[in-house]
């Protein structure tokens, strides 16, 4: 699988007032065409796939049950809470999230109220009914105004605005040429606990 991650220049940094007691730097970052198909194989051979599980810390895919979010199709796991399938990855962290309005700039802290974990009947990030994107002329769009707020699986939290469903994120979509499955996405990841501002 092709990942590229391109590392911003972090401009935020947080200070307590004890040098000894220094917080960690804000990271802010993109992933670009993270492949999270939702079947694998064509006509009687096709099967639903794994879930793409992803890090917020360690900035890429996992295997491992240190993630904090999972992608397959226009599904979105967080890694609390309970699957609702067998082919759901099991919860084993403390992971949450939600949907919040605003500008992805413009969200500067976790509103720890609104925070849900995944569940049997309902995701934490609905894909549809209020989810994170939009279909238009069969073209899968996230909401310009939309932030993706997450507890990550050990307590820490991310902001996310997805950019892009589709490979490369071209700008102008053409829903039969165009290969969907490829999120592109922003984060800022804060790596203090207890810490809810971004």
């Amino acid at each position: 699988m092709k990942l590229k991650l391109v590392l911003f220049v972090c401009i935020f940094f947080i200070l307590s007032c004890d040098d000894d007691n220094d917080l960690m730097s804000i990271e802010a970052m993109i992933v670009t065409n993270l492949y999270a198909p939702e079947f694998i194989g064509n006509g009687p051979n096709q099967q639903s796939a794994n879930f793409i599980k992803f890090s917020f810390k360690d900035q890429t895919t996992t295997e491992g049950d240190n993630w904090d979010i999972a992608f397959r199709g226009t599904e979105i796991l967080v890694n609390g809470g309970f699957p609702g399938s067998n082919y759901e990855p099991a919860r084993t962290g403390l992971a949450a999230g939600y949907i919040t309005i605003g500008n992805y700039g413009g969200i500067k802290s976790v509103n720890e109220n609104l925070l849900n974990q995944d569940s049997e009947t309902q995701k934490a990030i609905p894909s549809t009914n209020g989810g994170w994107y939009e279909i238009n002329n069969n073209a899968i769009l996230p909401y310009s105004d939309k932030t993706l707020v997450f507890k990550t699986h050990n307590s820490r939290y991310a902001k996310v605005k997805i950019v892009s469903f589709y490979k490369d994120a071209p700008e102008n979509i053409n829903p039969f040429s165009s290969k969907p499955e490829y999120y592109t996405f922003s984060y800022t990841y804060q790596p203090n606990e207890n810490v809810i501002t971004f």
